[in-house]
């Protein structure tokens, strides 16, 4: 017998395996988010936790779970008792103690006690939404927090002794300047973080900020834009952060590895209403709807909504546009055994264009964006999709 079964076997084994759990509750919405969210009482509190249990014995789960994140909505809403309980189901799959566990918190919810029972279930890493320190923006975006909430919230998830701790940052804000930009992120490198996530603003449908623009109460400003990207990428670098990824700086050693093993287009797994997943040759994601995400549990159905089945042709699609929004860029080598399907040589027609426009470099079969091509790696995506739409079209 070949060995190449039995090593295939054993790199798929190998493979990192995320866990996401989406925790849908927020006691009010920000006005640029289009997560689903819904705010909590109590009973639908206990609903959920009784669903993700449901969820995850429903999953045929082929390893232990590397990598393990909560989003939303906001996780740090539950009450201490129920982050215990919430923690149980997920140890359940990770074997051992995943490798990093990072749990998203608005600075409001932060407190000792719920902390304490973090980390005592082998949370790693905290991310905290701080968006800005600057009252008039918070109150701009609809968050509830304050600049104290922010330094107080820091200061106990330092004391607490997590390994890492990431802060969330938003720039081209309405009515924001490039100083004020700046000062913000001054203030962020002053607490000296491990990880920082900074993003552009983005208007999504069914938004206030999306009513806002479609009424001209504030208008897109690219060049604006771009400006505020380069500067941060220099001031961040000055400070010691490397970039790794277009809007993510980390120290070394604290890359959020989860991320990292998502763009490499590795599996992992969603639970909760509206989260997604990436597993056993499927792409899909739960209905966003506490209530229906419930009944569809009770007749044993998941994964209901944009259900794909994952081709090799359309995971390195995925793979090139999400391997060359980070810095290392993306080895096209294993690709082209793993998808000898897709149309290699529009593939690297497209490649040489973007080269040729000075938004791509090339090293061997290693891609990676310039500093310009990352300022529009959406268009650079959306080029490379075109080179892919003969195969996935008749896939």
């Amino acid at each position: 017998m070949s060995g190449a079964i039995p090593e295939q076997a054993k790199a798929d084994a190998a493979a990192p395996l995320g866990l996401y759990v989406h925790v849908p509750f927020c006691a009010s919405t920000c006005d640029f988010c289009a997560f689903y969210q819904k705010e909590p009482t109590a009973d639908d509190v206990k609903r959920f936790l009784r669903g993700i249990a449901d969820e995850a014995a429903q999953v045929a789960w082929p390893r232990p779970v590397t990598t393990v994140f909560w989003g939303g909505g906001t996780p740090g809403l539950l009450a201490p008792r129920h982050l215990a309980e919430l923690a149980d189901v997920v140890r359940a799959r990770c074997g051992a103690a995943p490798e990093e566990w990072t749990v998203e918190l608005a600075p409001g919810s932060v407190t000792p006690e719920r902390l304490a029972v973090l980390r005592e279930a082998g949370v790693t890493r905290v991310s905290l939404g701080v968006q800005s320190f600057q009252p008039a923006l918070l109150d701009a975006l609809g968050r509830m927090h304050t600049r104290e909430q922010v330094l107080a919230a820091h200061e106990r998830v330092r004391a607490a002794g997590f390994h890492s701790v990431n802060l969330d940052l938003m720039f081209a804000l309405p009515g924001q300047t490039a100083d004020e930009w700046a000062a913000d992120v001054r203030e962020a490198v002053a607490l000296a973080p491990d990880h920082l996530s900074t993003y552009c603003l983005t208007f999504e449908e069914d938004t206030k900020l999306w009513l806002k623009l479609s009424q001209g109460r504030v208008k897109l400003d690219p060049e604006r834009e771009a400006a505020l990207y380069e500067a941060t990428w220099a001031q961040l670098a000055a400070a010691g952060y490397a970039q790794y990824e277009v809007s993510n700086f980390a120290r070394p050693g604290h890359a959020c590895r989860h991320n990292l093993n998502t763009w490499r287009m590795h599996e992992w797994i969603g639970l909760g209403p509206s989260a997604a997943s990436q597993h056993a040759g499927w792409r899909g994601g739960n209905v966003a709807d506490l209530d229906k995400w419930l009944a569809g549990l009770a007749r044993g159905e998941r994964l209901t909504e944009d259900r794909v089945r994952l081709t090799p042709a359309l995971l390195a699609e995925d793979a090139l546009i999400f391997g060359l929004r980070m810095n290392a860029g993306v080895d096209l080598a294993p690709w082209r055994t793993r998808a000898p399907e897709v149309p290699w040589p529009m593939v690297e027609d497209s490649l040489a264009t973007l080269a040729a426009g000075g938004l791509l470099a090339r090293e061997g079969d290693t891609v990676r964006l310039t500093d310009r091509g990352r300022i529009v790696a959406d268009s650079v995506a959306t080029e490379l999709m075109a080179a892919f739409e003969p195969i996935l079209e008749t896939a």
